[in-house]
């Protein structure tokens, strides 16, 4: 009776979910059909001999501290993601400028790009260079923490204060991880769709269990995979992958200079390859409450705020419990 009662439980929320990704209208490539929480502008820039486009949204405060924070988003996110945080910020005094990077987002989608986190830095310098703004904090999440240490690397004159959110890359995974092609990145983005977008979420995210409010991101993400152009997306995730996986930033974590804000939900195992190595390896990956402790210790002037039980996502997950020490961080 019970296995009857689970499959039963199974069908129903197959038919659900089903249900959903045929009512999730389908995205241009630039996400022109979904709307942002603030305004969105467009910087043109000529990259490797394409003129490509960067959306960015610049929240401007109502009482101004005279401050600005740049918000750096993740892989698998764009940059409205950061509705919350952003307006928490401007309410505080912040200027909140947040670009989606190429690739992502509203931004352009090149057919053809080398991609590194030095252009991806050298992109947002060049943002920030066109608003006029010399000094900012800089906080990444995800693969934006490791764009925001590069960036911090890079630009240490502008960078006043650094803030990782679970980053990725604190660890090398080449050493343990075989190497894996674009091209095979790219046959596993186009097998995508909300049912396997929402799994690995609640799986790698959020331990298993599923909230309404996250289902706007996995639907987000979805969005794009019934698109003409999602051949196109694919294509720049892949390459995308192949730029996190090959360009760890974690040997130079003593180079920083700024005063660094570490915030580290506790129960993250996010490994980039996990799935491609033995059960033993796969034990030793993406172990954040190691990896944090060992990336505070590495990088000079280095808080380090862990979260318990919150995994990946702490902005979106336990909402509360990030905002606090970020703004008591930015307020020192």
């Amino acid at each position: 009776m019970k296995k009857k009662l689970y499959i039963l439980a199974i069908v129903c929320l197959s038919l659900i979910s089903s249900r959903i990704y045929a009512q999730i209208p389908a995205q241009d490539i630039t996400l022109s059909g979904y709307k942002y929480p603030f305004p969105v502008h467009f910087l043109k820039l000529q990259i490797q001999g394409q003129a490509l486009q960067m959306a960015y949204m610049d929240v401007q405060p109502s009482r101004p501290n005279g401050k600005t924070v740049v918000l750096l988003h993740g892989k698998n996110f764009c940059g409205a993601y950061w509705d919350s945080t952003a307006a928490d910020l401007s309410n505080n005094g912040y200027r909140v400028v947040i670009p989606d990077q190429i690739g992502f987002g509203k931004s352009s989608k090149p057919e053809h790009l080398q991609y590194s986190f030095q252009l991806l830095a050298q992109n947002t310098k060049t943002l920030l260079d066109s608003l006029h703004i010399t000094k900012t904090a800089v906080l990444g999440h995800s693969m934006g923490g490791m764009l925001a240490t590069r960036f911090a690397l890079m630009y240490p004159e502008v960078t006043e204060k650094l803030i990782l959110e679970n980053p990725i890359g604190l660890e090398d995974w080449k050493v343990k991880v075989p190497y894996q092609s674009v091209d095979k990145w790219y046959k596993a983005e186009l097998q995508q769709n909300y049912e396997k977008i929402k799994q690995y979420m609640m799986d790698s995210y959020y331990a298993g269990k599923w909230s309404p409010t996250y289902d706007k991101w996995a639907q987000l993400q979805a969005s794009w995979t019934s698109s003409p152009d999602y051949s196109l997306v694919a294509w720049n995730s892949a390459l995308t992958y192949d730029m996190i996986f090959t360009q760890p930033v974690l040997y130079e974590f003593q180079n920083v200079t700024a005063p660094t804000l570490l915030i580290i939900g506790q129960r993250d195992r996010t490994a980039l390859g996990k799935a491609n190595v033995p059960e033993e390896v796969r034990k030793t990956m993406g172990n954040y409450p190691e990896l944090g402790n060992n990336a505070a210790k590495k990088i000079p002037h280095a808080t380090l705020v862990p979260i318990e039980g919150v995994g990946h996502l702490p902005h979106i997950e336990a909402y509360t419990k990030f905002i606090a020490p970020l703004l008591k961080f930015l307020q020192e």
